[in-house]
């Protein structure tokens, strides 16, 4: 188990249900899957563009990203119905707890100016949205072998019933929301 994991089940779930009054522990929000994703500029004039994507994704994660092709046809933008424009991956259980221990304690600490996170990047059924311009912003990546960034989202899905849920979910596990 992870150290987050055992936080969320040893201190964090039992706070979280009495904070909200919820009397079932099975109804306790709890994260249920971190989804990163990441588009791929130039990905239809230079086939490496994606190699290196899915490279920096597996790196992050730990987990091989599925490639996601283009839905329809864009001719302003040279794109073909089925060409390769994006990669996503899909963590749950040890790897997702992993992931999100290492986004608080050590990726949004080396962001350059972080004074937080907003509460605005709910939506709504309290799910959180954030995201990365560039990649260097991860341990795993090495700035000088990077030839090309490549911006990341990454949304944590929870199985809170609203925004507010969601953001007490998070603020328990150490999430640094902006104050005010």
């Amino acid at each position: 188990m992870s150290t987050l994991q055992e936080k969320y089940t040893k201190t964090v779930k039992e706070a979280l249900k009495e904070k909200l009054g919820v009397k079932n522990p099975m109804a306790v929000p709890h994260v249920s899957k971190i989804v990163v994703n990441t588009g791929i500029r130039g990905a239809v004039l230079d086939k490496k563009n994606v190699q290196s994507a899915v490279e920096m994704l597996t790196q992050i994660t730990g987990q091989k990203p599925k490639i996601t092709k283009a839905r329809q046809s864009i001719a302003s933008f040279k794109l073909r119905q089925g060409d390769k424009i994006g990669a996503v991956v899909t963590l749950r259980g040890k790897r997702m707890y992993d992931f999100l221990g290492k986004l608080i304690s050590i990726v949004m600490p080396r962001i350059r100016d972080f004074h937080g996170v907003s509460k605005q990047k709910f939506d709504g059924h309290g799910n959180y949205t954030l995201g990365f311009s560039e990649q260097t912003v991860f341990p795993e990546i090495d700035p000088g072998k990077v030839d090309r960034t490549h911006g990341l989202e990454v949304c944590i899905v929870t199985t809170a019933k609203n925004n507010e849920e969601g953001i007490a979910l998070l603020e328990a596990l150490g999430f640094p929301f902006q104050k005010g």
